[in-house]
């Protein structure tokens, strides 16, 4: 079975794209964030760690090619943009659960689409997203715990 990392680089050569270890540097850190988002500006700032020269239109451009390639997930909170890793290759059309206390992301296979197409007679959807919020079973039960 191939690593999360190997199939991204598997996806990005299917693509035409190169290798590069700026890329590679970028899956490395991303493929950490399979279950909870982080904020491209910290991405920002790991990969200009990272390559001192390596200019903010570059790592975003990046950021954008991987979401385009289903490697990423991106969503917008308050005033930032928040990444994720593509947590299941396979399922590319999922929903998420998470957890408003510690940010995990738990990814959720059902999808309640037929409710709401029923409930809109005439009408073409053309995309969605859905969220739920609320505590994962850790932090429900550490929550338990304190009172």
């Amino acid at each position: 079975m191939e690593t999360p990392i190997e199939q991204a680089v598997a996806i990005l050569r299917r693509n035409q794209l190169k290798i590069t270890k700026q890329r590679q540097a970028l899956l490395d850190y991303l493929v950490t964030y399979q279950d909870h988002y982080v904020a491209i500006s910290a991405v920002d700032e790991h990969m200009r760690t990272l390559f001192a020269g390596m200019s903010h239109n570059t790592i975003y451009r990046n950021i954008k090619e991987f979401e385009t390639l289903g490697l990423l997930e991106l969503k917008a909170q308050a005033n930032q943009t928040l990444v994720k890793y593509q947590c299941d290759f396979k399922h590319q059309h999922h929903h998420h659960f998470v957890c408003s206390n510690c940010g995990k992301v738990t990814e959720l296979q059902a999808c309640p689409l037929d409710e709401y197409e029923a409930q809109l007679p005439g009408c073409t959807i053309t995309g969605h997203r859905i969220e739920i919020y609320g505590l994962c079973a850790a932090c429900t039960a550490q929550q338990a715990i304190n009172s």
